[in-house]
């Protein structure tokens, strides 16, 4: 029984990982190397993404971003906002942090 257990976990992860793939396979067959502008259901991170790129990547806190956000997006959360920028920063995709919860464009993230 526990076999099962962890051989549908690995699957599961198989899967979530080859979907993420997929979907990135088909945006650059499209030429979509840049992430859209406004778009039902962005993404917090897309929304910051958006954000700092318009600015010509100035360094922005969360307080910022959501201020500037507002406009067009007035259900950004700070919490999980910060939260998923600093996975970001951690990752080292698209995004650098500069201080503690002051965020930027990675060189090249523009």
């Amino acid at each position: 029984m526990e076999e099962d257990k962890i051989r549908s976990a690995v699957l599961d992860a198989f899967e979530v990982s080859l979907d993420a793939q997929l979907r990135a396979v088909r945006r650059l067959q499209q030429g979509k190397n840049e992430r859209p502008r406004a778009r039902k259901g962005m993404s917090q991170v897309d929304m910051a993404y958006d954000i700092l790129r318009r600015a010509g990547n100035r360094s922005m806190c969360p307080r910022s971003l959501i201020a500037l956000s507002r406009s067009t997006a007035p259900r950004l959360d700070r919490e999980s906002l910060v939260s998923a920028l600093v996975k970001k920063v951690r990752r080292q995709d698209r995004f650098t942090a500069l201080t503690k919860n002051v965020f930027a464009l990675l060189k090249g993230g523009q």
